[in-house]
């Protein structure tokens, strides 16, 4: 629900944004010493022939009048060209102009009086014209001429301004400008990012590479669609809208194959099989565009099918496609196509709106807020990336927390390795001679009448028992087999173990407190569980500082057998928690740390798991979890 939320508010925001500029763009400030011309006449013409002079033109038969705006002055079927008819202002500037917003035709001639001020003369497939032409104040002739020409689209369908020539000069940059600087950018940071991907893992290198495509493209179309590029380097056109085409071509499998890389093939692998399909075809468009070119245009017609009227269709099946499958993904929770679906949706809701409105007159309108919804959409497509890129790094973070944790493992098993093979080694060297001392010890105590001596034999015999306790440690460490392994009652051992270890409780001033229901079975041996439950309580025992509890409690809990134990001794710090179990390590003065190792090598041997929890000052909590044994 949070990533739904900041996607609606980042979609009310990119909204606010490109609607203002779209009012920003049809209410541009008035200048008072600017003139705007509403007013045309028109006559409709088979050729459009620029040697005509100022008094044919006004003889010739058709001239009606128009007001520029109201409505729209559409080609008729046979006529190709028309001529227009304008009513300057008084000229009171050296420095005047008109300029022509917007002027749909392949061959537009502006002619005052009889003189040809300006001509241009495009053979390539864009008929957007915006024209700045300077008016000579000297020619007393307050009637301008301008002679359009085209096989599509034709005609003036923007404001005309006459003023002064630098204001308006300032004007025909700027408008148009945005288009230029925000293509401009978009290519520079495809740039950037091509550089990167020079550094970048593998992993990365597919949906990298087809987000450069789309953004690359993106800005090629952005910036390639903009007339003031056509009108500063006109002959340089044809060009221009060769790249325009490739881009179009390049941008479709492009953002198919991204939104592959990130959200996999699709049901029945319907995204892969369209890419695959749109790659074929955008080959096979730009074999189509070469061979237009080559032939000077000769195959237009064929061209314009299938990279316009065609290429328009299965764009729209692609958009179907991904959105639904976007959608759905969404709907089951996925962020990524929250992400792609609410940017997506502010690209469609433009460019729907705006190819309505398009169609709706006729053609004769120029899109401009498409723009914004790409930059929505490659933002959201960035986003996603950027997100990827995140989960990568955060497994990174995660396997090598893990590689570390595994590493900590292997080195403690063969610590103890080299300790089991020690210890049994040592065990079985020493025990024998040990229990040999300790017998011809015992004898002579018996013997012995004096009691001074008798009490340092017997001492002395104490010693050799834990020499001897020690030694047995080692060997259970050394090899912790489980023995005779049975079904043990939980309840019934921890009656034996509290009868053992009562008494050493209470000479501490603590108690111990067993909650345990009955039928509570594992497999196990009953020595080896004593010894190692012993073990821990014991180590309670000795943490507890004057009256204290101890409490130990189990239950069952998806099929295994859980146990508690509990003192409110003096704790641990998180520095000793983590070296519970290591070779020799205790915080005791006279401890060995053999107890705890042997505990853990005995639950380890019985499938168990052991964890400790503990603060300082408050206590000790231990959990041990074991296979439950149903008894039958």
């Amino acid at each position: 629900m949070k990533v739904i939320y900041k996607g609606m508010v980042i979609l009310v925001a990119l909204l606010a944004i490109i609607f203002s500029s779209f009012f920003l763009k049809g209410s541009e400030r008035e200048n008072p010493n600017e003139t705007k011309i509403n007013q045309l006449k028109i006559v409709w013409t088979d050729q459009l022939d620029t040697n005509i002079s100022k008094k044919q033109l006004e003889d010739l038969d058709g001239w009606k009048s128009y007001t520029l705006g109201a409505s729209q002055s559409l080609k008729p079927n046979k006529e190709s060209s028309q001529w227009v008819e304008l009513e300057l202002p008084l000229l009171n500037s050296s420095t005047q102009a008109v300029l022509f917003e917007k002027i749909y035709g392949y061959h537009v001639v502006v002619k005052h009086g009889d003189n040809i001020i300006y001509e241009s003369r495009r053979n390539y497939n864009y008929e957007i014209n915006r024209i700045l032409v300077p008016i000579n104040p000297k020619l007393d002739d307050t009637k301008l001429y301008v002679g359009i020409q085209s096989k599509h689209r034709v005609g003036i369908q923007d404001q005309i301004r006459v003023g002064d020539y630098y204001n308006l000069e300032h004007s025909f940059i700027s408008t148009n400008l945005t288009d230029l600087i925000l293509g401009s950018a978009l290519i520079f940071i495809a740039i950037v990012m091509i550089i990167c991907s020079l550094f970048l893992h593998t992993e990365h290198m597919s949906s990298w590479i087809s987000l450069c495509a789309l953004i690359m493209s993106s800005g090629l179309i952005v910036a390639t669609y903009s007339p003031l590029l056509y009108s500063w380097y006109e002959d340089s056109g044809r060009l221009f809208v060769i790249l325009f085409d490739s881009a179009l071509f390049i941008l479709l499998p492009s953002f198919t194959y991204f939104f592959e890389s990130v959200f996999g093939n699709g049901y029945f692998s319907i995204i892969k099989r369209y890419r695959k399909f749109q790659v074929v075809y955008s080959l096979f468009c730009f074999v189509l565009m070469i061979i237009n070119e080559w032939s000077g245009y000769k195959y237009y017609s064929l061209y314009s099918l299938f990279t316009a009227d065609l290429l328009g269709f299965i764009m729209i099946i692609q958009f179907v496609i991904l959105i639904s499958i976007s959608i759905i993904y969404a709907i089951k929770g996925n962020r990524d196509a929250v992400i792609f679906t609410t940017g997506f949706m502010i690209f469609t809701v433009l460019s729907v709106s705006e190819l309505a409105w398009f169609y709706s007159r006729s053609g004769y309108y120029e899109l401009f807020l498409w723009k914004w919804g790409v930059i929505s959409f490659l933002i959201s497509l960035m986003i996603i990336l950027g997100r990827k890129f995140a989960r990568t790094h955060l497994q990174v973070v995660e396997y090598s927390k893990q590689l570390e944790v595994f590493n900590n493992e292997l080195q403690r098993s063969e610590k103890m390795e080299i300790i089991s093979e020690l210890a049994a080694s040592v065990a079985h060297e020493v025990r024998n001679p040990l229990q040999v001392t300790r017998g011809f010890i015992q004898l002579l105590a018996e013997k012995q009448e004096k009691k001074s001596e008798k009490v340092y034999l017997n001492m002395a015999l104490e010693e050799l028992d834990r020499a001897s306790g020690i030694i047995t440690d080692f060997l259970t460490f050394a090899k912790p087999e489980a023995g005779n392994v049975t079904t043990l009652d939980i309840l019934e051992e921890f009656i034996h173990i509290e009868g053992i270890l009562v008494p050493m409780a209470n000479l501490q001033g603590g108690r111990i407190t067993v909650s345990i229901p009955n039928e509570l079975y594992i497999l196990g041996n009953s020595s080896k569980f004593k010894q190692a439950f012993v073990n821990i309580i014991k180590n309670s025992i000795e943490a507890l500082s004057g009256e204290g509890e101890i409490v130990f409690w189990a239950y069952e809990e998806k099929d295994q057998v859980c146990i508690h134990i509990k003192d409110n001794g003096e704790g641990m710090d998180e520095e000793v928690l983590t070296r519970l179990g290591e070779p020799y390590f205790s915080n005791k003065t006279k401890g060995t740390g053999l107890g705890l190792m042997v505990t853990f090598r005995i639950i380890e041997v019985m499938n168990g798991k052991i964890t400790f929890t503990s603060k300082k000052g408050v206590g000790t909590e231990v959990t041990i979890r074991f296979p439950s044994a149903k008894k039958v």
